[in-house]
């Protein structure tokens, strides 16, 4: 579809939920909560900070114990993860914001030390780096392949997990299959080396998937729910082998099982696999930039090509971490902050993290400020 090119500050609409713009604030994992996974206050501030985002896709939330990635990330498997998070949603709804929230099980991204479990994957593979723990960066250990009761019993913590998000006031949430946790693990051949159902074929592979899929909607109704991919991605030391195969064959299963919302990550709007995929899915589609610098003219001239291409909303990382009210100075032409990234991940505190500057406390420094190199949203 094509659309004008000033109208992602225009209102929208997601499923049942109407949107003040098109601007999405996507998820990114910032290590804030507190140990057993918790919301904390400080991010409570933070999300209501941001609430005049079109929609927050709160950072990724494990749905279980051993789907725990890093320390002091958020989960959503107890009383007290669901009290919490209703702190966050009662916040940002009292702002006028509307939210989400990912939920991510980091398969063999996670590590002993931090859950006190074995990770598990599709099979047996290692990450092939060092991951964070809270000893430190740590070589990553071998993972216990998932058994087929063992996909059951996470196909059902999924489903749970969702049930308690609504429960803690989130508008849907959204099934994380990208970025080289565990739903993208049982995607690639890397990774997923299974000789069982869930392996070999690319139907096979993206068998998980979909019964993720299919079960939280079962849980919460398929107009809350959205799905992330992230094609040709290789975080986490994933290695797809058949990326256009297998993208083209997952999207189509997942149309068919009709959630609000596929969320492509690192979408391309001149590429083929875009305009592949923006033919197969049908419903409504969330795009993901990369962004070679944080200034006011790339954000909204990345966003003016991802709608004019075939998008139906844009979401953003950097740019709303670094500017809580990123709306306000799009629409103003207004200099952007920069994201100070010593305090991106691992740090804790407000530092980098809800000290960000609004426009009436802009400092008057230039608003380029150039990346190491290419990064997502």
């Amino acid at each position: 579809m094509t659309r004008t090119t000033t109208d992602f500050l225009a209102p929208a609409r997601l499923g049942g939920l109407d949107l003040p713009n098109h601007l999405v604030m996507a998820p990114l994992t910032r290590n804030r909560a507190a140990a057993d996974g918790t919301p904390t206050d400080l991010m409570t501030t933070y999300y209501a900070q941001r609430a005049t985002a079109g929609l927050i896709i709160a950072e990724a939330a494990a749905p279980n114990a051993v789907g725990q990635t890093y320390p002091n990330i958020t989960a959503i498997h107890t009383d007290a993860h669901t009290a919490g998070w209703r702190k966050v949603t009662d916040a940002v709804r009292a702002a006028g914001g509307r939210m989400f929230l990912q939920l991510q099980h980091g398969g063999r991204v996670s590590h002993p030390t931090t859950t006190g479990l074995t990770p598990v994957a599709p099979s047996p593979v290692p990450l092939p780096e060092t991951i964070f723990t809270p000893d430190g960066h740590r070589p990553a250990v071998v993972p216990r392949e998932l058994s087929r009761e063992g996909i059951r019993s996470t196909v059902a913590d999924f489903a749970a997990a969702a049930r308690r998000a609504a429960d803690a006031g989130f508008e849907g949430v959204e099934v994380h299959s990208a970025n080289g946790h565990l739903l993208h693990q049982f995607l690639a051949t890397g990774t997923n080396r299974r000789t069982d159902a869930y392996g070999g074929s690319v139907a096979g592979r993206i068998r998980f998937t979909a019964e993720v899929t299919e079960a939280v909607p079962a849980a919460i109704g398929a107009d809350r729910v959205g799905v992330r991919i992230s094609p040709a991605s290789r975080v986490n030391g994933i290695e797809e082998g058949d990326t256009e195969a297998l993208y083209p064959a997952l999207v189509a299963r997942l149309a068919e099982l009709e959630p609000a919302y596929l969320h492509l990550v690192h979408a391309d709007p001149d590429g083929p696999l875009f305009h592949r995929l923006r033919t197969a899915w049908t419903g409504t589609l969330i795009a993901n930039p990369v962004l070679h610098e944080l200034t006011t003219e790339e954000v909204t001239g990345a966003t003016r090509r991802l709608l004019a291409a075939g998008g139906d909303l844009v979401a953003l990382g950097r740019p709303f971490l670094a500017n809580p009210d990123l709306v306000a100075r799009l629409r103003l032409g207004a200099p952007l902050n920069p994201v100070r990234d010593r305090y991106f991940m691992y740090v804790g505190g407000a530092a980098g993290y809800t000290d960000y500057p609004a426009l009436a406390g802009q400092p008057s420094s230039s608003d380029r400020v150039a990346f190491d190199g290419p990064r997502v949203a």
